[in-house]
């Protein structure tokens, strides 16, 4: 059985302040800065910026100014060119989220209505 993919959302505190969401992936953490940190409302969407990918060891960094606001596994649901859904197994349970290319480097963020995640 293979080993669960890692995530890490790391609150970023400068040079100004925001969350770093990092989606384990062919040896790579694919990352998106998320000005306003995770969505909490399927009503609103937030902002995500993708930025270079991070070596692995970033899974559980930390410094003065990046802290670990949440850790875990992710699973993804379903994907195509244009979207991502997965779901972050963190340290307060289970979220199902679709990150939503834009245009150029932006994305949506989403919270998605149904949170029913088939742990396995």
């Amino acid at each position: 059985m293979p080993t669960p993919a890692r995530f890490v959302l790391h609150d970023h505190r400068k040079p100004s302040p925001h969350f770093d969401l990092r989606l384990e992936e062919d040896g790579v953490l694919r990352s998106w800065a998320v000005p306003k940190g995770l969505p909490d409302d399927p009503a609103r969407d937030r902002l995500a910026i993708a930025v270079d990918d991070h070596a692995l060891g970033h899974v559980d960094f930390e410094d003065e100014h990046k802290s670990v606001a949440d850790t875990g596994t992710w699973e993804e649901h379903d994907r195509d060119e244009r979207r991502l859904v997965f779901s972050l197994h963190g340290r307060d349970g289970v979220r199902r989220y679709a990150l939503i290319h834009t245009k150029g480097t932006q994305w949506l963020l989403h919270l998605t209505k149904d949170q029913t995640v088939n742990v396995g």
